[in-house]
């Protein structure tokens, strides 16, 4: 049963944000992470503040320097869809097609699909772990078959983006707005490893929220995927993925950026991987070295040591079908 909120519906970001002012109050968008945690009493929240009638922050278009501008309002499923990204971007396009299920994807937000909460069962449960300000996290001696082998310290989460590791690899950006005025964020300084703040996931201050997300022109030559291995074919979460935003020249890589999902508490940029394949061709010893350097750091636990194999193959896989 949901807990008794005030709902609200401002027309602008500057009305929003002054509503976010508000204690306990929280920004709702597609509500399709939102209303699940206020189900399962994740956190408190006493104003919901919704801003999914705000036009501003809607649409995907192309920028005077030929990138996209995304709305953090676009759904998923227009994200997934949308030509210009099919065109620009195939790796985003991927990416958004393997999140959730087709009626999650209809309703979801590219801005709420950045900023969800952890799908960890001791976080979203009757668990008092150090995510929610206790003394220690339950996944370390519990059951931990699909948390992280890479960054766990001391919140062992995986975060739950499809689309965030592939904005990482192209060097995407949001635009906020919050009480402080505007700022532009990085999308790979967006999240807050546990090391830092286990309780947050973002650096998103209070009453900020995220309005559009900023991919820059793809550089001539660009290549960009997704790859998602889950336990299902539906709508679970990734098990590991990776993002790749490649540029090869007379068969050599000039550019490379990978990151991975569903093995860290953040999107889990690999530049071992990175540095394994720059300045060689994709041919089949360059690649073991790189899935090999991939996995060199890994730290699995009890229960998720098979994410190491799963993982070297989606890094072979993935830079096998570039050549």
């Amino acid at each position: 049963m949901l807990p008794n909120f005030r709902y609200v519906q401002p027309k602008s970001v500057k009305e929003a944000v002054k509503h976010l002012a508000a204690p306990h109050a929280v920004v709702h968008a597609g509500g399709t992470d939102l209303l699940g945690c206020l189900h399962d009493r994740v956190f408190d929240a006493r104003h919901l503040v919704s801003i999914s009638r705000i036009k501003a922050l809607g649409g995907i278009s192309e920028t005077s320097n030929g990138g996209v501008r995304i709305g953090a309002l676009a759904t998923i499923t227009e994200v997934a869809e949308s030509p210009l990204i099919n065109r620009l971007y195939p790796g985003l396009a991927q990416g958004a097609s393997e999140v959730a299920s087709p009626q999650l994807r209809n309703q979801g937000t590219l801005g709420g699909n950045l900023c969800q909460k952890p799908r960890c069962w001791y976080y979203r449960g009757e668990f008092h772990c150090v995510r929610k300000g206790g003394d220690r996290c339950y996944a370390v001696g519990g059951e931990n078959q699909f948390h992280c082998i890479f960054g766990g310290e001391t919140c062992y989460i995986v975060h739950p983006s499809d689309t965030a590791p592939v904005l990482v690899a192209l060097e995407a950006s949001v635009k906020t707005q919050g009480p402080d005025g505007p700022r532009t964020i990085p999308v790979e300084k967006l999240h807050v490893p546990p090391e830092n703040d286990p309780r947050r996931e973002t650096v998103l201050k209070p009453g900020e929220i995220i309005t559009e997300i900023l991919i820059p022109a793809p550089v001539p030559g660009l290549r960009s995927s997704y790859r998602k291995v889950r336990a299902r074919r539906a709508w679970d979460f990734a098990l590991a993925g990776m993002a790749l935003a490649l540029r090869i020249e007379d068969g050599t890589v000039r550019h490379a950026r990978v990151v991975f999902s569903g093995v860290a508490p953040v999107p889990w940029r690999s530049r071992e991987a990175e540095e394994a394949i720059l300045g060689k061709k994709l041919d089949r010893e360059t690649v073991k070295k790189a899935a090999e350097a991939a996995v060199k750091d890994a730290e699995p636990m009890e229960n998720n040591g098979y994410k190491i194999p799963l993982l070297k193959a989606v890094v072979e896989e993935e830079l096998i079908a570039n050549p």
